[in-house]
């Protein structure tokens, strides 16, 4: 049994949440559009036509959702900043309320004790700069790296730990080759051209980061959602498979943050799909930027089986002839596995490839479908027996000598979960939409009760 106790005494107990899922207030003081704005807004974009317009009301309730961190006995909180609430035309004119905002919010945090975490793009680029081409757009770096200044800048006294991107993986591949995500383009080619921009973008950030309002215990990285994707059989055609989906969801993104470079099998996908031309592979070389520690979202593994003759999938243009099966065992309401083990395979992996560089679980939690009794309480035994047993797998990751900084949970409240509305709910705070009202959920007295050493992980 592992108790919080045999975590280094720094550790991170956190939770985590990004701007548009919850903070509402989408037209107010100063904040204009962003592409998931525009996307949620698109007839059948979202499920049930749900949008963040509202969201769960944080930016006007921030204040008693740090109380219930506090009283979770939470010591990080990881969240994102809303671009285009600190620009609201993404470059050029900045908004002071928007950064005022998230000064009151860091202020209340620190001024519970809990230490904020910031992310500076968590997928909602500003509108105004989707209609310049977006990620598409080469400029889209130098857009980037003037708003990580505009914000250090404004908020570099409150916040030491920054990360540039979470999951550049699901912008580029999710937003501009399935178009499942905003802003809803599909051009497999093209995604790899974002990718590269983002990756750009992470440096360019980092470098701004570093010298703009710095603080010697200042803490920078990226989130990265590392995903092992693992053979369905002992074949070595299965295995040949999960490599294409593991370079371009995994290797594409390490390789480009770590050494300045991409794996080959992503150099002969770019120049197959004739892309090759708009991605400057020495550019990235120079632009590289050591980072301070990474961070990994984990949820589930990708089990990949070779399928002949198959297309690329969407999600992982390059993966030719390759599907996706059924997981084994119990899934999440999302139809993800619950396999913890793959968290301490891709931690240990990371830990063993990239020496040197602490690591932090930015996110990890489930989606389940949570009731409220007629007491009032919401019981999710699934959620506490999916978080017990993944901690229980970093710990064990731990011991085998990973350098492991922090654990935030996905996330604290019930939100918007993308294109998939208010339907699916990750947190660990119950939110009923109709009044906003907060109840946290048994996995919330649970992960408060783990925190003060009052209960273990379970084996």
């Amino acid at each position: 049994m592992t108790a919080a106790s045999e975590f280094p005494p720094n550790f991170l107990w956190g939770v985590a949440t990004a701007s548009y899922q919850i903070e509402g207030a989408v037209a107010e003081d100063g904040r204009r559009p962003s592409i998931w704005d525009t996307f949620s807004h698109t007839p059948g974009r979202t499920r049930n036509g749900d949008n963040g317009d509202l969201a769960v009301d944080h930016y006007h309730r921030y204040a008693d959702d740090v109380a219930l961190m506090a009283d979770l006995g939470i010591s990080a909180y990881r969240f994102s900043i809303a671009w285009s609430r600190i620009l609201p035309e993404g470059t050029g004119r900045v908004n002071e309320a928007g950064i005022d905002f998230y000064r009151r919010l860091c202020k209340e945090l620190v001024g519970a004790g809990i230490t904020p975490v910031v992310t500076l793009y968590h997928w909602d680029l500003p509108q105004a700069l989707q209609d310049r081409g977006g990620w598409l757009n080469r400029e889209s770096v130098d857009w980037f790296a003037e708003y990580t200044a505009v914000t250090k800048e404004g908020l570099g006294d409150l916040i030491r730990i920054w990360a540039t991107l979470n999951e550049p993986w699901c912008t580029a591949f999710l937003g501009y080759s399935s178009g499942e995500h905003a802003p809803g383009i599909t051009d497999p080619a093209q995604s790899f051209v974002a990718a590269h921009h983002l990756m750009l973008a992470h440096h360019a950030g980092i470098r701004v980061l570093r010298n703009t309002n710095s603080h010697d215990d200042d803490q920078l990285g990226i989130v990265l959602n590392l995903i092992p994707a693992w053979p369905a059989s002992d074949s070595a055609e299965d295995a040949f498979a999960a490599a294409s989906v593991d370079a371009v969801n995994n290797r594409l993104f390490t390789e480009a943050v770590f050494h300045g470079r991409y794996p080959a099998e992503i150099l002969g996908y770019v120049d197959r799909y004739g892309v090759a031309s708009q991605i400057d592979t020495a550019e990235l070389a120079r632009a590289l930027e050591p980072v301070d520690f990474l961070g990994i979202n984990y949820y589930n593994v990708n089990r990949v089986q070779h399928a002949p003759g198959a297309p690329a999938m969407a999600n992982w243009p390059g993966s030719w002839e390759a599907k996706m099966i059924t997981p084994p065992g119990r899934r999440t309401e999302m139809g993800w596995g619950v396999e913890p083990e793959g968290l301490t395979w891709i931690l240990e992996r990371v830990g063993r490839e990239h020496p040197g560089v602490p690591l932090c679980i930015c996110e990890n939690g489930a989606a389940y479908p949570d009731l409220v009794s007629p007491d009032g309480t919401v019981n999710d035994p699934d959620r506490i027996a999916y978080l017990a047993d993944h901690i229980q797998a970093m710990h064990k990751a731990l011991e085998r000598g990973v350098d492991i900084r922090g654990y935030f949970v996905w996330s604290l409240i019930d939100n918007f979960e993308w294109a998939r509305g208010f339907e699916k709910r990750f947190g660990i705070v119950w939110v009923d939409l109709e009044t906003m009202e907060r109840t946290v959920k048994a996995s919330g007295h649970w992960y408060r009760d783990f925190i003060g050493g009052r209960v273990a992980a379970r084996m």
